[in-house]
């Protein structure tokens, strides 16, 4: 099958000549989850910080996300890392996850 596309992966994904960025999938997967699960979308910021075939994630939300996105005793924390570190495997990449507080 060839010539389909990822549709959780977006062109800002790819590098310039056209090959997946490290990490591609797990960002969208990540930028998904976050802003599905943020009371304001628009807040949520994701740094990147890639070292070889880690990545890491830093995520900022809003002053009242916080909570939303560690859940109880961080039980949808540790969701969102497991998805992503999924997605992550996928592209032959590790991923971490870590929830910022501004």
């Amino acid at each position: 099958m060839t010539g389909s596309a990822d549709p959780e992966v977006s062109a800002a994904d790819d590098d310039d000549i056209g090959n997946r960025a490290p990490g591609g999938r797990a960002r969208a997967v990540l930028g998904y989850i976050t802003r599905a699960l943020a009371s304001d979308p628009e807040a949520v910021v994701i740094d990147t910080e890639e070292s070889g075939r880690v990545v890491r994630f830093k995520i900022h939300v809003a002053d009242g996300d916080m909570g939303r996105m560690i859940g109880r005793r961080g039980r949808v924390a540790q969701a969102i890392r497991t998805l992503v570190r999924l997605a992550g495997s996928r592209d032959g990449v590790e991923t971490n996850v870590d929830f910022v507080d501004d």
